[in-house]
């Protein structure tokens, strides 16, 4: 199967009953989880789905358990596979402790609500069908979880209700859905999109989403088409569905990707910038080609450099789109999407000026979350993630923390910018002369994205960029304002992606001053440039 293109989050055609309410480890918002407690209030708020999460004791028999110790909710930082069941049954009171898979087959017989067992323990899963097999009497049963477990239940049992696990964002192959025999697709939200919508029901599959608490993203779930959602909050879920499709498809797409897919995303971005910097210094640099003018180069390590990131991303994060400086590309709304410069200051290295780099960003909507730029001639990787702050080389970079009290003046500084195209930008002159009168110098390197994120390392006070690209900066926008650095457009509005114009990045003491001359020589009158 081939993933199509998002569309417009609308009610789905193909859902063939109203959707299902999963209560993620019984009612939560009123009980510990995982306890009977927890199930009896679910069944009784009317779940259509209760899930609980299970483990195996050391002597064999099967609990209601989500985490692998009982460290978390239990006090006891031993595994459940280390203590028998006498142990585990000792801890809490009531209903609020730990039960055995069998009593909560027990509760979930002759109500409505279906149990759905989910392991991520592949080991769990015979002990888990054995139990099913002689205690279920009665109650409905459906089976969720690791991939390996669900191949598992799915040979013991031949009319088990097996949820696919499928988190990633193309489809499932047609040779797995054949094989597993799914009812549902089970997704975790930000990954769901309207294509694998469409192909798990034209396999005659339902499509689940995990675990999804926040409003606007329970109404695009269910705009886009999902049969069941699981939440932690089984009241509000309720309240969202009984509102009806007409109130659904105005809620905007959550703009985020999956806890797996971020790591896996920091690590590729990791990998792709050490890579392109090593390549970049011991590749032949082939027939050097001009694109728009003889000042535009390509040559076949730009080339080389993002072929390989395509491939990398196409292998390892399956549905994410890249928008490449060499190869072109296009963002689409929801869709996390890579930008990548696979050679930031091809002129020089076409030159042989040492003075280039790797510039690669995650965004989805306009939302940065992952950049590294390689500062492929120090052998250098610079890496930030959103909301988590920048390294260099493994070292985090506060440019807070250097920051003195009342600021400083840019005299006795460096400050950097860079060409527009191969021409000085409008104003650049007086910007130069400015600069001077305060006793700061300029320099012009040739690298976009290194006068930029050199600012998150210090070097020197700050730097402009007469018009912002994607492509050039995003990453290394990124990492100067995970550094702790200032970063404002043309109206002086702090942002890490201006909507239009350039933009200036410096650090906290600098900013206001040096704002305050780029605006200034961008608004003079022109005259004769000087660079030097």
């Amino acid at each position: 199967m081939s993933a199509a293109a998002p569309q417009a989050a609308q009610p789905s055609a193909l859902r063939r009953t109203a959707p299902q309410l999963t209560a993620h480890r019984g009612d939560v918002e009123r009980h510990r989880e995982n306890t009977l407690a927890a199930v009896r209030s679910a069944i009784e708020a009317g779940a259509d789905i209760v899930e609980i999460d299970v483990r195996v004791t050391r002597d064999g028999r099967v609990v209601l358990l989500h985490d692998p110790t009982l460290a978390r909710l239990w006090g006891v930082d031993r595994y459940a596979s280390e203590l028998d069941w006498a142990d585990v049954a000792a801890l809490g009171d009531g209903d609020h402790r730990i039960p055995l898979l069998a009593d909560a087959l027990a509760l979930v017989a002759g109500t409505p609500s279906t149990l759905l067992i989910d392991m991520d323990d592949p080991d769990c899963a015979a002990p888990a069908v054995a139990v099913v097999h002689e205690a279920a009497h009665g109650a409905s049963v459906a089976w969720c979880g690791h991939l390996d477990a669900m191949k598992t239940v799915r040979s013991l049992d031949a009319d088990a209700s097996v949820w696919l696990p499928w988190n990633r964002r193309d489809l499932p192959p047609s040779d797995l859905l054949a094989s597993l025999r799914p009812d549902v697709v089970n997704s975790e939200y930000p990954v769901l999109s309207r294509a694998l919508v469409d192909a798990a029901h034209a396999a005659g599959a339902r499509v689940a989403c995990w675990t999804v608490d926040d409003e606007d993203a329970m109404r695009w779930v269910l705009a886009m088409g999902a049969d069941a959602v699981t939440t932690n909050r089984l009241s509000v879920l309720r309240r969202i569905v009984g509102e009806g499709p007409a109130s659904w498809q105005a809620a905007p797409r959550p703009p985020r990707l999956t806890g797996d897919e971020l790591t896996a995303a920091i690590v590729v971005a990791h990998e792709l910038a050490s890579w392109a910097v090593d390549f970049t210094q011991r590749a032949d640099l082939g027939d050097v080609r001009s694109k728009a003018h003889a000042a535009d180069h390509v040559t076949a390590v730009d080339v080389a450099v993002e072929q390989r990131v395509r491939e990398v991303i196409a292998e390892r994060l399956p549905g994410h789109l890249v928008v490449g400086e060499e190869l072109g590309g296009t963002a689409e709304p929801g869709v996390p999407c890579w930008y990548v410069d696979p050679v930031d200051g091809t002129a020089n290295l076409a030159n042989g000026v040492p003075w280039t780099a790797f510039s690669l960003a995650l965004a989805v909507d306009r939302e940065p979350l992952v950049a590294v730029v390689g500062d492929v001639w120090r052998g250098q990787v610079f890496a930030a993630v959103a909301g988590l702050g920048a390294e260099l080389d493994g070292e985090r970079l506060d440019l807070r923390a250097e920051a003195p009290a009342g600021g400083r003046t840019l005299a006795g500084t460096i400050v950097q910018t860079e060409l527009l195209g191969h021409k000085p930008w409008p104003g650049m002159g007086e910007f130069l002369d400015a600069l001077g009168e305060r006793f700061s110098t300029m320099r012009v390197m040739g690298s976009g994205t290194l006068t930029l994120a050199g600012v998150a390392s210090g070097r020197g006070a700050g730097s402009v960029i007469e018009r912002f690209s994607p492509i050039d900066h995003l990453a290394a926008a990124l990492i100067v304002r995970e550094a702790g650095g200032v970063l404002l457009d043309d109206a002086g509005d702090e942002t890490v992606w201006p909507a239009e114009g350039g933009i200036l990045a410096a650090r906290p003491e600098h900013a206001s001053e040096l704002y305050s001359v780029w605006t200034v020589a961008r608004r003079a009158e022109p005259k004769a440039t000087r660079v030097g």
